[in-house]
């Protein structure tokens, strides 16, 4: 008697299911896995994210800063010069009442 294997036989139907559920299964572990993936990269992209909205922050107190010390640079630049003239006034007027 020969064995009958079709779409009907019992044996042939629970042999199909448990291959498809043995693929579902290797899909959702495919999926877990890429879950754990984007969790991942999610935490890190925040964090970035974070760390960059504080370099912002720093890099604004910085230029502020740094904006200030140019005037105060150009301040005393400013101020060297005009010493240095009044310097090389005094001595001109020294030298022309002979000392």
């Amino acid at each position: 008697m020969t064995e009958h294997r079709g779409p009907q036989d019992l044996t042939f139907l629970i042999e199909q299911h448990k291959k498809e559920i043995w693929e579902w299964k290797q899909k959702e572990s495919k999926w877990l896995e890429d879950k754990v993936l984007l969790d991942g990269t999610k935490k890190l992209v925040d964090k970035l994210s974070e760390e960059l909205t504080a370099m912002k922050e720093i890099n604004d107190t910085h230029q502020e800063l740094n904006g200030k010390l140019q005037v105060e640079l150009t301040e005393a630049k400013e101020d060297n010069k005009k010493l240095a003239h009044q310097i090389e006034d005094k001595v001109n007027i020294m030298r022309n009442s002979g000392l």
